[in-house]
């Protein structure tokens, strides 16, 4: 091991690390594999299932031109330029969509193309990259994810040989005097033997989003030495998580060089910070609870997170639904939200799901239905049925009050005056509504890009699979519909600049390997019988891959 340490509260000694290791190799060998939680699945009529079949046809041919596409013009490389039909290297030069795909090929029973892609992944070389420095997060999750779940469906020993080879890789990040790892990695410098020091200011989800892939690396292989490096920084969070300025979550940076984790007044569970609250409950399930802290640390979040973050927004048709913002700490110990949506923050609907099911909160699954349903409607108030990459809207003064948070065309233009800071006459809201084209509930846009993100048919593919609830079916279809006819092009599916227009949005001529390792693979599996992927046995790492779940 590269090092050796005292351990913390949350982690096991050694030797049980290993006997955990142990008792799931153990484990996946047996026939009894009973089911811990999740309901035996939705049960649809003949016909309502002959139409989630076509459905689910519909979503694999996008996802097949994509992939012959990717094949033609941009094979090896890490992303097709979907207008151009140009190759682009942004995640090392290492084929990150082809990796990405890989589950997604066996999910969708593309067998012949699997196994193309699986020859080409073994000839990838980890440790060679044009690039100045690699991104450890993007890397563990796309890279080492996509090859442990593919690993994980298959069985096929090339994968779990590429995923070590990788984790091996990774492994060296954490090679600093306080063993924290370098997040945005100068692989170069590292390979001249140069010294390596933890960076004082790191993205919270970039340092603490590492657990679920090394975890399941170290539980496939029985060797230890990857959980021991990210259960450090496991310990050091939940020793400091009730130290923050708002206690249950953790700023939004952290100084890695120096341990700190509960330093800062900036709050989210949105861009930066989304993943490293995703992975606590999802660690829990993922280790058959045999890591107990897990839970503790997720429901301290996800209690402050409701108390705090979650806001109801004032909107024409009065929908009780919920938005997740962002917190400000002021120094006289007052909290401010600030009423920021993001389309990332949509995975927190579905993650809530699963925790309620998970650890018996079942009062959290109404917050979850109404996140889920918020991110519902947030696409279909936008004139495509897409929701903007970020929005601003205005709060309800009372939330659980229905009459403090009726409808007023007043109220709405007095928060898009404010949100643009003008002190000026209802004439003017109406000015800037019309500019800033802002639907009816929007006091701002400032990020109108689409760009393939899956978060929002993740959460309501996760709800649907616990409840069942038919009417996420359909907004699920008009979803896909919506996105596949904003964002198709000649070759494959292309972010757009802007949503909030009338025409059709000009393409940015990219499309990130999430497209086809997310979105399109949630698309998928939302109309699929809930025995693919059953959340009984498999759990999704951030990327959309589902991991083997320890069953007991």
């Amino acid at each position: 091991m590269l090092f050796a340490r005292k351990r913390g509260p949350l982690a096991f000694i050694s030797g049980a690390a290993v006997l955990l290791l142990l008792t799931y190799l153990y484990l996946r060998q047996s026939d009894d594999e009973a089911a811990v939680w999740n309901p035996p699945g939705p049960q649809q009529s003949p016909d309502a299932r002959a139409r989630s079949r076509e459905r689910q046809q519909a979503v694999k041919d996008t996802f097949s031109k994509c992939w012959h596409s990717y094949k033609e013009h941009a094979w090896g490389a890490d992303e097709l330029a979907p207008v151009t039909g140009g190759r682009r290297d942004h995640f090392g030069g290492w084929a990150a969509t082809l990796v990405d795909s890989l589950d997604t090929l066996w999910i969708m029973d593309m067998k012949a193309e699997f196994e193309d892609a699986v020859a080409a992944a073994e000839a990838i070389n980890f440790t060679h990259t044009e690039l100045r420095e690699i991104n450890v997060f993007e890397t563990n999750i796309r890279y080492l994810g996509g090859f442990l779940s593919a690993f994980d469906l298959s069985g096929d020993v090339r994968l779990l040989r590429k995923a070590v080879e990788v984790g091996d890789t990774l492994y060296k990040a954490f090679d600093t005097p306080n063993h924290m790892p370098i997040t945005r990695w100068d692989i170069h410098a590292a390979a001249r033997g140069e010294k390596q020091v933890a960076p004082n200011n790191v993205l919270i989800a970039e340092i603490g989003s590492l657990s679920m892939e090394f975890t399941h690396l170290s539980m496939l292989t029985g060797d230890a030495k990857w959980f021991d490096a990210v259960q450090r920084i496991t310990d050091e969070m939940a020793a400091q998580q009730d130290s923050t300025a708002l206690p249950g979550l953790w700023p939004l940076a952290a100084n890695a060089e120096e341990s700190i984790f509960n330093s800062g007044s900036f709050f989210t569970l949105g861009a930066m910070a989304d993943s490293t609250y995703e992975y606590l409950p999802k660690m829990a399930a993922m280790t058959g609870g045999l890591l107990p802290g897990y839970q503790t640390m997720y429901e301290k979040a996800i209690d402050t997170a409701t108390k705090h973050n979650f806001f109801r927004p004032l909107t024409p048709t009065n929908e009780d639904i919920l938005i997740s913002g962002e917190v400000h700490a002021k120094d006289d110990g007052s909290i401010e939200l600030e009423p920021h949506g993001q389309h990332l923050t949509c995975f927190l609907g579905g993650l809530m799901a699963l925790g309620a099911r998970l650890f018996n909160r079942e009062n959290d699954m109404d917050a979850a239905r109404k996140l889920v349903d918020g991110c519902v409607w947030t696409y279909k108030a936008l004139p495509h049925g897409i929701m903007p990459e970020t929005f601003y809207m205005a709060p309800c003064q009372e939330p659980n009050d229905d009459g403090a948070c009726k409808w007023s065309d007043e109220a709405w233009k007095e928060e898009v005056l404010r949100r643009a800071g003008k002190d000026a006459s209802a004439a003017d809201a109406d000015a800037i509504i019309d500019a800033d084209r802002l639907p009816k509930g929007f006091t701002a846009i400032p990020d109108r890009r689409y760009i393939l993100r899956p978060e929002a048919i993740e959460s309501v593919f996760m709800l649907y699979r616990v409840t069942g609830r038919e009417d996420l079916l359909e907004s699920a279809w008009d979803m896909f519909v919506a996105i596949n006819r904003t964002t198709s092009t000649e070759l494959a599916n292309s972010a757009v600049h802007d949503v909030t227009t009338k025409e059709k949005p000009e393409a940015a001529d990219s499309m990130e390997s999430f497209w086809t390792g997310e979105t399109l693979k949630y698309f998928y599996l939302v109309f699929s019988d809930p025995g693919l992927i059953s959340l009984d046995e498999f759990v999704f790492n951030t990327e959309a891959h589902p991991f083997r779940r320890l069953v007991r």
